[in-house]
């Protein structure tokens, strides 16, 4: 629980950077505002269409007595409203990192250099970043129909589908997000996971502090900055804490990483 409350704890240093760096910070507002906006839009369309939708995933409660049909059908909104929130939660952060990288690179940069370590410059590059934003999207639509399954469950659906919903994403966003750090230093995939599963509860403890502000009406325009900076901590304090006979320590890689940009 130390571990987990820790990685919420993250989150809110990360927030603290809105009153060391506003100016930077309020950068980071421009790119999410606008993948906000284009997101927001796809919501209002799908709640439009909701009460049809339900009718159309359920022909087979037509023939039911009204209570019954109404009350399975409304699971199944519930259901396809919680599957959408999952999978707009990854999309946002997905395309916002990706739309916004100059930004949030500055950002992350600006968390480093404040913790003694501005040198690590490893690119992370156009097509890394694709690359990351399509995988985060196609892992964010396994979650999301994941959670439309267990929202059939009977009178707990709905709960159950949103906490997992919301922990699955949790982590997968704190994965997305702490990798900018790590692949500055030139550390690997295989090297990341490691180091995520080595303290599973803080990396977590990030993760669904950030998807429940992600939750929250403009939290998540809000938090994406903090998020970005709070990601940045996290990651050094994983750097921080491994074991030192596998050489991931927050100085050596920040000088592997400058000696290979300048070779």
């Amino acid at each position: 629980m130390r571990e987990f409350v820790g990685g919420v704890g993250m989150l809110g240093r990360g927030f603290a950077y809105w009153r060391r760096r506003p100016s930077l910070m309020l950068l980071g507002l421009v790119p999410a505002v606008i993948v906000a906006l284009v997101l927001l839009g796809g919501l209002i369309a799908l709640a439009s269409v909701l009460p049809r939708l339900t009718e159309v995933l359920t022909p087979f409660a037509d023939g039911w007595p009204t209570l019954w049909a109404t009350v399975i059908r409304i699971t199944v909104g519930t259901a396809t409203v919680g599957a959408a929130l999952v999978l707009v939660a990854i999309s946002f952060t997905a395309l916002t990192l990706f739309v916004g990288e100059p930004f949030y690179a500055r950002i992350w940069r600006a968390v480093e250099s404040d913790g003694g370590t501005g040198a690590i410059n490893a690119p992370y590059g156009f097509w890394r970043s694709l690359g990351d934003a399509v995988s985060l999207v196609a892992r964010g639509a396994v979650i999301a129909l994941l959670a439309l399954v267990l929202g059939f469950l009977p009178l707990v659906g709905g709960l159950v589908s949103t906490v997992v919903g919301v922990t699955l994403t949790g982590w997968i966003v704190a994965d997305e997000l702490t990798s900018r750090a790590f692949t500055a230093r030139g550390l690997t995939g295989p090297e990341r996971r490691a180091l995520r599963r080595a303290h599973r509860a803080r990396v977590l403890g990030f993760g669904v502090a950030t998807q429940l502000c992600f939750l929250v009406p403009l939290g998540a325009v809000v938090a994406m900055p903090a998020a970005v900076a709070g990601s940045t901590l996290l990651a050094r304090s994983l750097l921080d804490d491994a074991p030192q006979p596998t050489g991931l320590t927050t100085a050596p890689h920040a000088q592997n990483a400058a000696g290979s940009v300048e070779s």
